[in-house]
């Protein structure tokens, strides 16, 4: 037994993987306890519940929002010492006392991994499912929603989220028809009585969906009675499209261990009653877990309970291996994911940017190695007045930044265009206002633009500057969408990199031209080469590349 302490900087107690309300609770607990954790997230802080617009069963919060709920625990955990990492988790190492965490940004050494990935939506199977993701069949209401103003929708599931996003689309949707397997809905009844009591849904039980078709966009569903086999089709009226929102349960995130740990049948991860996994040093919790109730107030009783014990391991190992984690400086990596939305006003109200995003950006602008020019767009919309109020309090704040008018690329404004001190474009452009989900990645996209940049691994770094022929990236967003910033920050990452790429953000919500154009209906969606390729969903840097080789 080592009887000597030697500190090593880049050395944590805990790396939790997986940015969700378990994994923010045992950050807290983790941090306030002073060991040294990060949290490593691959998307977007909070996990599935920011995508729900009310939370009212959450105990001692009478009513708040999935994304507000979960910002207040990311906070807390920060105010803690806690650390954060957007990077994509690709591998463990659970072979030594000290493991190894290996990301798309480098490798994290750590005594303990607390997994916390939770789960992603589950397709059904059925006929035309595939084909048309992205052109009417999608997955979350909050971010696609709004392309079915005034349409017929269906909802497939009959469980809490099916009802719940049911309602939720009732705003957009002229009727929404909601099909449930089972006898009835398999959620609480106060939940299932909301969506049967709105005016404006249908409730077929015992139904499942046969098929779905149509050409450029969804015009048809088929389904059937699973007692009676009678068959039913719906279809749109010419020149009309459909919706089908698929709610139907989700597959836990567990790739990362397979053949590490045991899981069971379905692919939930087996842990012991203090969520330890059958790997030492190795923790789970959350919806990754096996458990009866998926909810947040249960992941949260998982991250604690994962956190104490893992406090111990922790313990047990310095004391084993001689060896602590030093207190961390703060360096770029953890300003990039501080950047909170939430801090981002209305350019309506006298402070655009609150005190703690004014240090968050100061940092960010403190670190960029070439001035930039913002050259703008603009047309006689107010969205126009917007942007250029936006830029316009960016270029206040930092040296690094000014703002010039333009009269080039009008036809698509309002457009703000990233470009160098000479004039020279950077292939980084937004056509609409950065706010919302996209602010984080607007930062950072000038950030990548200026130098140094995010870091990357050496293989992503060579196969970028190996791009030669001409790349036209176009992602199609929209503000509310938690799933499109990552797909952003990789193609602007790759085109600040290489000058044969670009990268151009479109905000759905002010360009429709664009998405009829190319029939989308489900952000975020990548367009490479004016329609040569289109692709529907989120996007790390290495996924990006291997999907631009393809």
């Amino acid at each position: 037994m080592a009887s000597y302490k030697k500190p090593m900087k880049k050395l944590y107690d805990v790396v939790i993987v997986g940015g969700g309300p378990a994994g923010l609770t045992a950050a807290l607990y983790l941090a306030r306890a002073k060991y040294r954790v990060v949290v490593v997230e691959k998307e977007h802080f909070g996990g599935q519940i920011t995508i729900t617009h009310e939370v009212v069963n959450y105990p001692g919060v009478e009513r708040t929002s999935g994304a507000e709920l979960t910002e207040t625990m990311r906070k807390q955990a920060e105010s803690f010492g806690a650390e954060f990492l957007l990077a994509q988790a690709e591998s463990f190492d659970l072979s030594e006392d000290v493991k190894i965490v290996k990301t798309d940004r480098g490798e994290l050494k750590c005594f303990g991994i607390l997994l916390a990935t939770g789960a992603h939506p589950r397709m059904v199977g059925f006929a035309g499912e595939e084909e048309f993701r992205g052109r009417g069949v999608a997955y979350c209401a909050t971010c696609d929603g709004e392309f079915f103003s005034g349409k017929e929708v269906f909802v497939v599931g009959g469980g809490f989220a099916a009802a719940e996003e049911a309602v939720f689309l009732t705003k957009y949707a002229r009727h929404v028809t909601i099909l449930v397997r089972e006898e009835d809905f398999t959620c609480a009844k106060s939940v299932a009585d909301t969506a049967r009591n709105n005016e404006k849904i249908s409730v077929l039980t015992n139904t499942e969906v046969l098929n779905v078709s149509g050409d450029t966009a969804l015009r048809a569903i088929r389904y059937y009675n699973n007692q009676t086999g009678e068959e039913n089709e719906y279809r749109a009226e010419a020149g009309e499209n459909i919706g089908v929102f698929v709610f139907a349960g989700y597959a836990p995130a567990t790739a990362l261990i397979q053949g590490l740990a045991e899981l069971n049948e379905q692919g939930y991860v087996i842990t012991d009653n203090s969520k330890k996994t059958s790997v030492d040093g190795l923790y789970a919790a959350g919806d990754v877990c096996i458990k009866e109730l998926r909810q947040v107030v249960t992941a949260v009783g998982d991250g604690a309970l994962a956190a104490t014990e893992l406090e111990k391991y922790a313990a047990m190992m310095q004391k084993k291996t001689g060896l602590y984690p030093e207190k961390p400086v703060v360096e770029m990596t953890k300003t990039e994911q501080n950047i909170s939305n939430d801090s981002v006003q209305s350019t309506e109200n006298d402070v655009l940017f609150d005190d703690e995003m004014l240090a968050q950006l100061n940092t960010v602008f403190s670190k960029m190695a070439a001035p930039l020019v913002l050259k703008l767009s603009l047309d006689d919309r107010p969205v126009s007045v917007e942007l250029k109020g936006y830029m316009e309090e960016l270029e206040k704040l930092t040296d690094k930044i000014s703002v010039e008018l333009t009269d080039e690329g009008e036809e698509e404004a309002p457009c703000v265009q990233v470009c160098r001190a000479n004039g020279e474009w950077t292939g980084l452009a937004f056509h609409g206002v950065p706010g919302g989900h996209e602010f984080t990645s607007f930062v950072l996209g000038l950030y990548n633009a200026a130098g140094p940049g995010q870091a990357l691994d050496e293989e992503s770094l060579e196969e970028i500057r190996g791009i030669s022929q001409q790349i036209e990236l176009k992602v199609l967003v929209s503000l509310s969408c938690t799933m499109c910033p990552e797909l952003v920050t990789a193609a602007q990452r790759i085109a600040a990199e290489n000058a044969h790429v670009s990268a151009q953000v479109y905000d759905l919500n002010h360009f429709p031209q664009i998405r009829e154009r190319y029939d989308v209906m489900s952000v975020p969606c990548l367009v490479v080469n004016d329609g040569e390729k289109i692709s529907f969903g989120k996007k790390n840097v290495r996924q990006l590349l291997e999907f631009l080789k393809g």
